[in-house]
């Protein structure tokens, strides 16, 4: 009797949500299985790094993981030929070494697919071409996670002994928490330094001009004080001005590049006020699939761990042919516009952007969450607009002089083609600084100007601004520290490790974050040092280029910090860091609590644990009454860390408010009113939705 031959072939990818858009689009003869991301690892328990031995590594199956091998392995015993399709890039690859390991596949057969986009299209013709396992890119990830090991796992128990259980320090996360303590030290030494400028007003030719003071007796001037602002503006006040030259031009502005990981991150920050670890987690969902009422289950945008600009010659002419479409011929550039990547990129993969053109933001809009919409839309715009002609601007440029030997200048600006601005304009970190610009106007060399007043204004230097997530990132990849895969799980771990805090979108160094930070400077320089540590990520690139043995790079690095860890662990002095006490007493035992930090952020615990198990949440009263009862008003975070009020008498009284409540009711129906911020300004809105009256709320410091 003949056995039956195997019916299907088994597909393993990382994520169900992966496996049922790809298990559509293979049918019947295939089967899809997930092995949820990684399903080997090194033991938690031990170093798992044989240091005497060629540092191999000891891998063990993960927690949890078992039952999903057990399935796997079942499905690849009846199938005619197991197929390996996790994500283009070093994890997926280990991730599929690991598979191929425990399963018995020679990483030398063709088992391998990779695919940039989960489309129909693509992942048919991946599984038609399979290649080995990439053991560079396996080597380059075994390194990363190996040095990894061995910093975190030899540096942290150090610090335990000598500093305060449960803290830990990392190869990367090292370097980020540096860069937060260094920037908020630069803040701190700044000295702010005194300028002025003097803007005048001018009528020539029948128009009112603006214009500043350019120079004085034929040179460029910085006026440091307001005397000499002054002695300026009255040079100014002799008036015989007379146009000396009016310039005319064109200014051509060009769009933005396709979205990498890093600069996803950076304007889903500006723009959506998403944090690093969102982002990555709504740009999986889109990657992996989302199911489109009439559609089924689809990939709607590429892979999103990419540090490349670089687009396929079939998503640039897609994007070509309906910009050409929905805005006319006049904005497709002539030719395709090809974007240059940095020097560093590996540049293994396309920029992110959509999988289909013909699915706009707008017509799925019902099918997708609020944040799965804003985010695809915000790389939907972009990628078209990356494709699109310059905008383009006519300039013009006034220059007027007297016989005091004062030189004013004027600019104007206006649009004279839209070009990519008319879908999408890049935001930008950085606060812009103030320019005398306006309107063209049609005056003429040699015309009169009569001045009619003047105005001096003092500014001061500002010391540089405290880090953001997106500013962070932009940092990290400048520095050439990380890869994109890492960005925001290293910047999640030290918020969460308490080295760092956020609050209105700023990062702050914390006392202990700036406590490591010294002693790491002090005893492990290399490892806080930013050129090591992009020279180390330099070397994970040649180990992956087939250019570097991975042994190697982990022997260099290894001897010299054995020899700094011995030295740390006899000169490290034991550091007592004691709690803040509060002026809040435990109801329990009497005791003053203190303020301990938790996975949710700061709260108040009892001294005399572990006797006394006490803890509260810390609560922030805010300046108005409760509107339904009259109470006071509480600050309070959800389990996912958003900031809400509610009323002190919960359960009694249940109001709550994701926007502040401030005491000012709306003049036109007598609501509670909140605060919102704005970019420019912060203004009170009514909370009554039939009404939402806007006032301009009073100057309060420090806006977000």
């Amino acid at each position: 009797m003949n056995s039956r031959k195997p019916a299907y072939k088994l597909v393993i990818v990382e994520s169900p949500a992966k496996a049922r858009t790809i298990s559509k689009f293979l049918g019947r003869t295939y089967k899809v299985e997930a092995s949820n991301g990684h399903v080997r690892d090194l033991p938690k328990s031990q170093l798992g790094v044989d240091v005497e031995n060629g540092f191999e590594p000891k891998y063990i199956t993960i927690r949890g993981r078992g039952e999903v091998l057990e399935r796997i392995r079942k499905e690849a015993k009846g199938a005619k030929s197991v197929i390996l399709a996790t994500d283009p890039d070093r994890e997926g690859e280990a991730i599929s070494w690991h598979l191929a390991t425990v399963l018995g596949i020679d990483p030398d057969s063709a088992c391998r697919v990779e695919f940039n986009e989960i489309t129909e299209k693509t992942v048919k013709s991946a599984i038609k071409t399979p290649r080995t396992i990439n053991m560079e890119l396996v080597n380059a990830q075994q390194a990363r996670r190996l040095l990894d090991r061995l910093v975190g796992y030899k540096i942290s128990p150090l610090l335990w002994v000598k500093i305060k259980k449960g803290l830990s320090a990392g190869r990367v996360q090292s370097v980020a928490t540096r860069m937060v303590v260094d920037r908020e030290q630069e803040i701190e030494a700044f000295v702010p330094e005194e300028y002025w400028h003097v803007n005048a007003a001018l009528t020539a030719c029948g128009q009112t001009l603006d214009a500043r003071l350019y120079a004085l007796d034929g040179k460029r001037i910085a006026l440091g004080s307001e005397r000499e602002a002054r002695e300026a503006c009255e040079r100014i006040a002799k008036g015989g001005f007379a146009i000396a030259s009016v310039k005319r031009g064109e200014r051509h502005k060009h769009p933005a590049p396709p979205f990498t990981t890093s600069n996803l991150q950076q304007e889903a920050s500006r723009k959506l006020g998403f944090t690093t670890s969102k982002t990555m987690q709504i740009a999986q969902q889109l990657y992996e699939g989302v199911d489109i009422e009439g559609r089924g289950t689809l990939g709607l945008i590429s892979y999103i761990r990419t540090d490349s600009v670089r687009l396929s010659d079939e998503a640039v002419s897609a994007a070509r042919e309906a910009i050409a479409q929905r805005y006319g011929e006049d904005y497709v550039p002539e030719k395709p516009v090809v974007y240059k990547g940095r020097k560093s990129a590996q540049d293994a993969h396309e920029a992110i952007r959509p999988t289909n053109l013909e699915l706009r933001p707008e017509d799925i809009k019902a099918s997708l969450t609020r944040d799965q919409f804003n985010l695809y839309r915000l790389v939907y715009l972009r990628f078209v607009a990356c494709q699109m002609a310059d905008a383009v601007y006519e300039t013009q440029q006034i220059e007027l002089t007297s016989p005091s030997g004062v030189t004013l200048r004027a600019s104007g600006e206006h649009m004279k083609f839209a070009g990519f601005t008319a879908v999408y304009e890049e935001s930008s970190d950085e606060a812009q600084e103030d320019e005398v610009h306006a309107a063209l106007l049609d005056v003429t060399e040699g015309a009169e100007a009569q001045v009619v007043r003047t105005e001096p204004t003092q500014h001061f230097t500002q010391a540089p601004p405290r880090y953001t997530e997106a500013s962070l990132v932009r940092a990290l990849e400048e520095k050439g520290i990380g890869r994109p895969s890492t960005y925001a799980p290293t910047i999640s771990t030290i918020l969460a490790r308490g080295y760092v805090m956020r609050e209105k979108k700023q990062l702050f160094p914390t006392e202990l974050g700036v406590m490591i930070t010294d002693m790491m400077k002090e005893y492990f320089s290399d490892i806080v040092d930013i050129a090591f540590t992009a020279g180390m990520e330099d070397q994970l690139d040649e180990v992956e280029a087939g250019e570097l043995d991975w042994h190697k790079v982990l022997s260099d690095f290894y001897g010299p910090f054995e020899k700094t860890l011995e030295n740390a662990e006899q000169k490290i002095e034991k550091v007592e860091i004691r709690d803040e006490v509060s002026d809040v007493v435990c109801d329990k035992c009497g005791a003053m609590m203190v303020y301990k930090l938790g996975r949710f952020g700061r709260f108040l615990a009892c001294p005399n644990f572990p006797e006394c198990r006490n803890t509260k949440a810390i609560q922030v009263e805010i300046d108005a009454p409760c509107p339904k009862c009259g109470a006071k008003l509480l600050e309070k975070t959800s389990r996912k860390g958003r900031k809400f009020y509610g009323c002190e008498r919960y359960p009694e009284c249940d109001f709550v408010s994701w926007e502040m409540p401030v005491r000012e009711k709306c003049p036109k129906c007598g609501s509670y009113m909140v605060l919102k911020r704005g970019k420019k300004e912060n203004y009170y809105l009514c909370a009554n939705e039939s009404c939402r009256t806007k006032v301009e709320a009073p100057q309060q410091g420090e806006e977000e």
